[in-house]
């Protein structure tokens, strides 16, 4: 059965984005462009939430055509365009890319597609990350934290009730301070 995976970027103090939803705090370079991309390749479909979908959309399917685009990110943009995308969303009309639009996290439908056959899901939001982890639908989480405090913005999790075991599966040291922290599930989450 395939996996859920969440794989976020993280401020060492917990947030994914500033207070003005500002990402330049992000340390990608080429190491770390590289391995992202290596990693979201293999995945047999991309898992968003609107607003994220929309931050990729407005960039992704045409970043190669830029002629001062750098390789990686050439990569990148065919490896975005190709892949199947399920974008989460009650308001989204219409999405174009390779994409499908479903309303709501229903388990026994996330179950199916994890039953399909194909690569892992990549899972990317913090919104709909929280939704999949009330329902215990992550099976791994691959956090990049970057070596920068922003002080305030929006948490990578939420409060919640639910709690959720995890074991250390591998770590990994970027050149640029990045560090991957890998977690697997260990046992049953509960809702306390």
């Amino acid at each position: 059965m395939r996996k859920i995976i969440l794989m976020m970027s993280v401020s060492l103090d917990g947030y994914v984005e500033g207070p003005d939803r500002q990402i330049d705090w992000h340390r990608v370079d080429d190491e770390l462009h590289s391995h992202f991309n290596e990693q979201l390749r293999t995945m047999g479909a991309f898992l968003s939430g609107r607003v994220t979908y929309e931050l990729m959309a407005d960039f992704w399917p045409t970043a190669d055509a830029d002629p001062s685009s750098t390789p990686l990110v050439v990569e990148f943009a065919g490896i975005w365009r190709d892949m199947p995308k399920i974008v989460f969303s009650r308001t989204l009309q219409r999405a174009d890319w390779n994409t499908t639009i479903v309303r709501d996290v229903v388990v026994e439908e996330i179950m199916a597609l994890k039953a399909r056959p194909g690569g892992d899901l990549a899972l990317g939001g913090a919104d709909l990350a929280a939704a999949f982890r009330e329902h215990d639908l992550i099976d791994e989480y691959r956090l990049y934290v970057h070596p920068v405090l922003i002080g305030r913005g929006k948490p990578l999790f939420p409060a919640s009730d639910t709690t959720a075991d995890l074991g250390l599966a591998g770590t990994r040291t970027f050149g640029n301070g990045v560090v991957l922290l890998r977690y697997e599930r260990t046992g049953a989450s509960s809702t306390g």
